[in-house]
């Protein structure tokens, strides 16, 4: 009696475990797919996005080029709870916060000087091998703008 209880008292600690150390749908590296998205002329393009665990925060790593082509390289680290964590190396940005609404789904806020200037959605397949970003704004000079942004995740 009391070896099975402890073989089950292990395997309900490793299931848990398991649980704990399940993959998110958004961890991994993303690199853009053009030909599927719709970027306005003048816009960032961010070519890889690349979410990782930072001990119990996610990091999220964004390399792309600018309107003039432009390297530019951006980072995040904080939870998904809604709240404003600070991004380094955006001049368009001061802090973003991310919240789950779904097992496959963020919403995303960005801010700059406190003001929401990008409202976004980000959504990976049931099969986990794509995603779709979708964001409306402001840009610094005014203009309202629009974009949905294909990623492929890259193995």
């Amino acid at each position: 009696m009391r070896t099975k209880t402890t073989l089950a008292s292990v395997a309900v600690f490793f299931a848990g475990l398991g649980l704990c150390f399940a993959a998110d749908a958004q961890m991994g590296t993303w690199k853009l797919n053009e030909a599927k998205s719709k970027i306005p002329a003048g816009a960032n393009k961010n070519h890889t996005v690349v979410y990782e665990a930072a001990g119990a925060d996610t990091k999220v790593i964004v390399d792309g080029t600018d309107a003039n082509g432009t390297a530019v390289h951006n980072e995040w680290t904080g939870k998904f709870d809604g709240k404003d964590y600070p991004v380094t190396g955006d001049p368009t940005s001061d802090t973003r916060a991310y919240r789950r609404v779904g097992a496959r789904t963020l919403a995303m806020t960005i801010k700059k000087g406190g003001k929401v200037t990008v409202t976004g959605r980000i959504t990976v397949t049931a099969n986990g091998k794509s995603r779709t970003v979708m964001t409306t704004g402001t840009d610094a000079m005014g203009k309202k703008f629009k974009t949905t942004a294909v990623y492929d995740k890259s193995m």
